[in-house]
């Protein structure tokens, strides 16, 4: 699997679905494995920002730049990793662990009262003022029985998010 120009074997798409917990078909491998080579213009066996970024949907995305911390760099083992959180066979547990680190810029393994606003910042723009964000966070943490204060750790977000009804996910196109 080193260059990206190669064919992948069997043996190379079954490690990659070992690697990611079989949350995805074999096709389902080939069809991400094509659009990897699509993305990896310079065929360097990694996918950088700049052609994450030209992907529209991917630069249009509110939090595209929480996200590329996570991405820039990715060979194609890592690419499907990180796109089996939006398989529609990854748990919930697996969805809101992956949301977890898009608010966790710090990666200290605790999100606080900040990094959630600024993810509703990311999300939000400038059609909500700063206050309201404000206001709506510090009801939404009060219900959940948590405060300004607190720093929410990943098991605080699966108590909060696993009675969300949580949908995250999307289609590989296969052949």
């Amino acid at each position: 699997m080193g260059s990206t120009s190669s064919m992948l074997t069997q043996y190379d798409i079954e490690e990659v679905q070992e690697y990611c917990r079989n949350l995805f078909s074999q096709q389902e491998i080939v069809s991400l494995y094509q659009r990897f080579c699509q993305l990896d213009r310079n065929a360097k066996g990694f996918i950088s920002a700049d052609e994450f970024l030209s992907v529209p949907e991917f630069a249009l995305n509110p939090l595209s730049q929480r996200l590329l911390r996570m991405i820039d760099g990715l060979n194609f083992k890592d690419f499907v990793a990180f796109l089996s959180s939006f398989s529609s066979r990854a748990s919930l547990q697996q969805k809101i662990e992956f949301i977890f680190k898009v608010y966790d810029s710090d990666c200290n393994g605790k999100v606080t009262f900040n990094d959630i606003l600024e993810v509703l910042k990311d999300l939000t723009g400038t059609f909500i003022l700063e206050r309201q964000r404000e206001h709506v966070l510090t009801r939404v943490l009060e219900e959940a029985g948590y405060s300004k204060e607190t720093s929410l750790g990943l098991d605080d977000f699966i108590k909060i998010l696993s009675k969300s009804g949580l949908k995250m996910e999307v289609e590989v196109p296969v052949d």
